[in-house]
């Protein structure tokens, strides 16, 4: 019970020190999060696709990876024009005046959001490097245990999703200035584009 309670934990600790850094994917969950945009099924995408791949790491999908570094070169270069073109966006939304809207979002916005993340999530090659390939390497380590170390990564993921998701929520306030909104799309933008354009120099 002990081993099953210290791969579970060493699980959600690794999977958590991979997920919290300032990224595309995090920036758009944060974004949604402050407009309470398809926050649901934005942040079940992203917990439900880390769950994947992190059963894919742990069930070995690591080596194949490895072995087939065509396929990440690929993801590479589409994810990074899609967060080229994305960094665009959010830039040309610098120059608007949005502001925090409190009609619900329209079906429309929902698909796009939705879609958006989809690509956001599988298109990032990083993604697959931190869950296919780092955490199914580490849960290696824990032998017979591996499967308790994926549940722990998985559980990490979902609890930060949600807590950036929703908890995003509590800015409203702050963001009904049109400034504030500048300001986050600033960062968004920013985001994006170091993230482009590392994944285009093959960082």
């Amino acid at each position: 019970m002990g081993s099953t309670l210290t791969a579970a934990a060493a699980g959600f600790g690794t999977g958590m020190s991979l997920i919290v850094a300032i990224g595309a994917q995090n920036a758009f969950v944060l974004r949604q999060g402050v407009r309470r945009e398809a926050v649901l099924p934005v942040v079940a995408i992203c917990a439900a696709s880390d769950a994947v791949l992190i059963a894919c790491g742990v069930g070995g999908l690591g080596a194949l990876v490895t072995a087939w570094p065509a396929a990440l070169t690929a993801v590479r270069v589409v994810g990074a024009a899609f967060l080229l073109c994305y960094a665009v966006v959010a830039a040309r939304r610098v120059l608007g005046t949005a502001v925090l809207e409190s009609a619900g979002p329209a079906v429309r916005s929902r698909r796009r959001a939705v879609l958006t993340c989809l690509a956001m999530t599988w298109l990032n090659p990083h993604v697959y490097l931190d869950t296919v390939l780092l955490l199914g390497a580490v849960s290696a380590g824990y032998g017979a245990h591996r499967w308790q170390f994926a549940v722990g990564a998985a559980l990490a993921s979902l609890c930060w999703f949600a807590a950036l998701g929703f908890g995003a929520r509590l800015l409203a306030g702050f963001f009904r200035r049109a400034s504030s909104w500048r300001v986050l799309d600033g960062v968004v933008a920013t985001t994006m584009l170091v993230a482009g354009v590392s994944l285009a120099v093959g960082a």
